[in-house]
């Protein structure tokens, strides 16, 4: 599940292991496939052999988590202030982002750039845009419409 998350935040005590070897396993549930786009490959390869600790500074240095707070207070805390960042802006855009970076982890360049073209012409919502500028003219947090939801016809 860690693998999967969008941005990884955790306590100096913290660690991450791949312990499935250690239990006469291979890791099935998506581990494998997305460790090694997160950190080097070798190092992914070590960890998923010898099920060692990734402890958190080592964590951090590679890149595989965001930030290390000192206690579950302090990460409580920055994780709310990113979250309140990722909130502020057009739900729309951040959704849009996310789409693209996991298209583009799994594509080349020009196909990424026209899959983006595609979804813009029809996602793009000028209304956000004049909303975002708006707000940071007047130096305050935009008031967007929330997704819309797509409703099953068939319901």
């Amino acid at each position: 599940m860690v693998c999967a998350s969008d941005s990884r935040y955790c306590t100096q005590d913290a660690y991450f292991t791949v312990k499935e070897t250690a239990l006469g396993m291979t890791a099935d549930l998506g581990t494998l496939q997305r460790l090694p786009q997160l950190i080097p490959a070798g190092l992914a390869r070590e960890l998923a052999y010898t099920s060692r600790k990734l402890r958190a500074d080592e964590a951090l240095s590679y890149g595989f988590v965001n930030q290390v707070f000192e206690d579950a207070e302090q990460m409580l805390s920055g994780v709310m202030k990113v979250a309140s960042q990722i909130a502020a802006n057009s739900p729309l855009a951040v959704t849009g982002t996310k789409n693209m970076l996991n298209y583009a982890r799994d594509q080349n360049v020009a196909d990424s750039l026209e899959y983006m073209a595609t979804w813009q012409s029809g996602m793009f919502q000028p209304n956000d845009l004049m909303l975002s500028m708006a707000a940071q003219m007047q130096k305050k947090p935009g008031e967007f419409e929330p997704l819309h939801t797509i409703t099953d016809p068939f319901e």
